[in-house]
């Protein structure tokens, strides 16, 4: 099967409901895209299921939603203010503005031209102002990742929950970043959506824990429908590591415009807690972290057996929910040839990730019996708490099972005239990758989809 192209997915998501250009009626916004119909239960059920192997499936981990305004100290000493850049370079004949990192040949991309200026650092943090008066003393910003808050909530989370070492923090929320450049559809954007876990571990248990998450983390993707053979493991060499980094391992996928990085996986040692521990000595908010303690250190943990206080290392598995979408549609999304001049386009996503979980069709469009019969299967299944059920009143039976291909709907119900005539009620259930149909009693539907959606 040839390889999916970025413009087949453009077009599948516009013509679907996935994702759409952000205020596209006015041309548009370059690196913001809006989620449609489809495209947020997709989304939604993507979060779900990182939510849920991350804080329900396990017993060593809380979960956190904190702000997106951000305070300026916070990014201060955090390092994001003084290295949070990219390079950039001009183009002095057709004015255009790149990554310098991103140039080849030293020719512009545009018109090839060799006259550009200098690169220069663009920091990537959104500034704003808190307040009526705009001056330094209120500058906030858009937050660039969501992990600085979980360290500065650090000491209220283990104080409210009494957690030891080894534990993580984990939140799922939207981050923003200024690219000079944002490319490649929902790839690289300027708003989008992070799922960060902090796990926090003792100093001298990191390398351990950092191969054990890599692994913990290839495994989560392959359940989510991504192939071994799909993915790579990229070693981040010395020189390219972040400010905080000790180590990063990138999980790559194998996008339609290149093997690029899917989510990061970094060994941040305790440079964060460490350097907002040191803030809070500077502002002289270094008070005891308990009444009978000797240390002076804010987020730190006591360690029961050493009997002392102690700043955890930490690693950070941190995945793009928009690169996630990207790469799951793009593994999904298959053209079939059925012979005789016909095709079909399926998506195939696992069952938990099908933005419709299953569709009820009519076969006869405004039948009023068909379609009271419709709307009580319909009611009847959303009880079962499976997801999203659609109700599909097109009229064409031929043309609903496309349409459920294509968006990836993994059961279609069809009731016909054989439904409301006989005793007992039967319904017909299509198979969306197969495309198999069996005929199933109304009243075994239950236990039928129950089933059905256990399956792995």
């Amino acid at each position: 099967m040839p390889a999916t192209t970025m413009d087949q997915l453009v077009a599948l998501c516009k013509r679907r409901g996935f994702i759409f250009q952000n205020a596209d009626i006015y041309g548009g916004m370059q690196g913001v895209y809006d989620y449609g119909p489809l495209g947020v239960e997709l989304k939604n059920n993507v979060k779900a299921a990182w939510w849920r192997a991350m804080i329900y499936e396990r017993d060593d981990i809380e979960g956190l939603d904190a702000a997106i305004l951000t305070n300026r100290k916070v990014l201060h000493y955090s390092g994001h203010e003084d290295t949070f850049s990219d390079p950039m370079t001009d183009c002095r004949k057709c004015k255009g503005r790149f990554r310098a990192d991103h140039i080849k040949d030293g020719k512009c991309p545009n018109c090839g031209s060799t006259d550009l200026t200098e690169p220069r650092p663009f920091n990537l943090m959104f500034k704003t102002t808190v307040g009526p008066v705009d001056n330094a003393e209120n500058i906030a910003y858009l937050r660039p990742e969501t992990a600085q808050a979980i360290f500065t909530q650090f000491k209220n989370v283990v104080d409210s929950t009494s957690r030891k070492l080894p534990f993580g923090i984990a939140q799922i929320g939207k981050s923003f970043r200024n690219e000079i450049t944002p490319r490649n559809f929902i790839f690289r954007v300027r708003e989008f959506e992070q799922a960060e876990l902090e796990y926090f571990v003792e100093p001298g248990d990191d390398e351990k824990w950092h191969e054990y998450w890599k692994e913990e983390r290839v495994r989560w993707w392959e359940e989510q429908g991504l192939p071994r053979e799909h993915m790579n493991i990229y070693t981040t060499p010395k020189d390219d590591l972040a400010h905080y980094a000790k180590a990063c391992y990138d999980i790559e996928y194998q996008f339609p415009h290149g093997m690029e990085e899917l989510e990061g996986i970094a060994n941040r040692t305790d440079y964060d807690l460490g350097n907002h521990t040191k803030a809070q000595e500077e502002f002289g908010l270094s008070a005891k972290v308990h009444a009978n303690s000797e240390s002076t250190q804010k987020l730190a943990i006591l360690n029961d057996e050493k009997k002392k206080w102690e700043v955890p290392f930490v690693i950070e598995p941190s995945m793009g929910v928009d690169r996630a979408v990207l790469a799951l549609l793009t593994e999904a999304y298959t053209e079939e040839d059925l012979g005789e001049g016909n095709s079909r386009i399926v998506l195939k996503l696992k069952k938990h990730l099908a933005p419709i979980k299953v569709a009820v069709i009519p076969l006869k469009k405004n039948n009023e019996q068909i379609m009271n019969k419709c709307h009580e299967i319909k009611q009847n299944l959303l009880k079962l708490g499976i997801g999203r059920v659609a109700l599909e009143n097109t009229g064409n039976i031929g043309k609903a099972y496309r349409r459920h291909d294509e968006v990836g709907t993994p059961l279609c119900i069809t009731v016909d005239f054989e439904t409301i005539e006989q005793q007992p009620e039967t319904v017909t259930i299509r198979d969306r990758d197969t495309m198999a149909q069996e005929r199933v009693k109304i009243a075994d539907l239950p236990n039928y989809l129950r089933e059905y959606f256990l399956q792995k």
